[in-house]
């Protein structure tokens, strides 16, 4: 398998746990981190295969690291990457934007190119609305650190052997 890029802001905790549980189902061998808040041009186009830790930010944004690199990835062309998107929302407190952030993302990646690969089920969550909804599924993983913790393990371990097939 060809190295996987992680792409993710070193400073958020929650988002760093649930890339330490992928890393290590993923094998921390096949796996690279890199800081979305320094993230350049050349160090995306350096992978074919991408994970992408988006949480959603207040009422269904990105965050702002995220954010100030989207002009850049707006100006790339992603034809041949393969690229998997994971983040962290609140189903409780937000239900009307839920993991809206993966849903923005893959939106952009799409159109530079990207293929999308790590879709999941959207069943088992409770929200109203979500911008990552692709038919019954999200376009990628949802995780809910406020209101399901004890599923995350599960969800993070089954989509990297989901993941594993994909990035073939």
């Amino acid at each position: 398998m060809k190295k996987i890029g992680i792409f993710y802001s070193f400073n958020t905790t929650k988002t760093g746990q649930a890339v330490k549980m992928l890393s290590e189902a993923l094998g921390k061998e096949n796996v690279e981190t890199v800081n979305a808040e320094t993230v350049n041009k050349d160090q995306v186009l350096s992978y074919d295969n991408m994970i992408f830790g988006v949480p959603t930010w207040f009422d269904g944004e990105l965050p702002n690291y995220w954010d100030e690199f989207v002009p850049e990835l707006e100006d790339m062309n992603l034809k041949g990457k393969k690229m998997a998107i994971f983040g962290n929302g609140d189903q409780k407190n937000y239900p009307e934007n839920f993991v809206d952030g993966i849903g923005i993302m893959a939106d952009l990646l799409e159109s530079r190119g990207a293929e999308i690969v790590g879709l999941t089920s959207a069943e088992g969550y409770h929200f109203e609305s979500s911008r990552a909804l692709r038919g019954d599924k999200f376009a990628g993983l949802a995780l809910d650190f406020e209101n399901q913790p004890r599923q995350n393990k599960e969800r993070i371990g089954k989509w990297a052997e989901q993941l594993q097939k994909e990035f073939l």
